[in-house]
């Protein structure tokens, strides 16, 4: 086989469509991560991908909060760790979507600042709070259990697909 046939061979070459009858992919198959610069335009691509997603899986009635709440966690973690890394976790389990973002804003050692800190938090969190509500789930914060440090906030959405 020619250089050239192999490479053309490879999957990486060949554009694979789906079938046209093929179903689209269920809500138990929606898992999905990404990382993204903490700047401006990432709640935008955030925002794309989230909705993307959401649609291609059939969860359409989920895709207005899970959009809000995810640009409101990428928005708030620039404020927190502008020039750094987010990363944006969606998942679906037990009927609910789960939405996790991690950036690099490490929790302060005096009870005063991480007091400061999560106040600070909350306010610029005000919208997912409102929306979580309205669709009966459940958010929050604290402190990264991963390697590195860093901040979780995560939020649970109700299937509503």
């Amino acid at each position: 086989m020619s250089a050239m046939n192999a490479a053309l061979a490879c999957p990486v070459f060949t554009e694979r469509r789906p079938e046209a009858s093929t179903p689209p992919p269920g809500h138990e198959t929606l898992a999905y991560s990404f990382t993204l610069p903490a700047g401006p335009v990432s709640s935008w691509i955030a925002r794309a991908s989230t909705r993307a997603v959401l649609q291609a899986h059939g969860l359409d009635g989920m895709v207005d909060a899970a959009v809000q709440v995810v640009s409101e966690f990428v928005a708030c973690a620039w404020r927190f760790t502008p020039d750094a890394e987010v990363y944006v976790s969606l998942r679906y389990r037990e009927g609910a979507l789960r939405v996790v973002l991690y950036d690099g804003h490490r929790r302060h050692t005096h009870r005063r600042l991480v007091e400061a800190c999560d106040a600070r938090r909350r306010a610029a969190l005000r919208v997912v709070g409102c929306v979580v509500r309205a669709c009966e789930g459940e958010w929050g914060f604290g402190e990264a259990r991963e390697p590195g440090g860093g901040t979780r906030m995560w939020a649970v959405l109700p299937g509503v697909g």
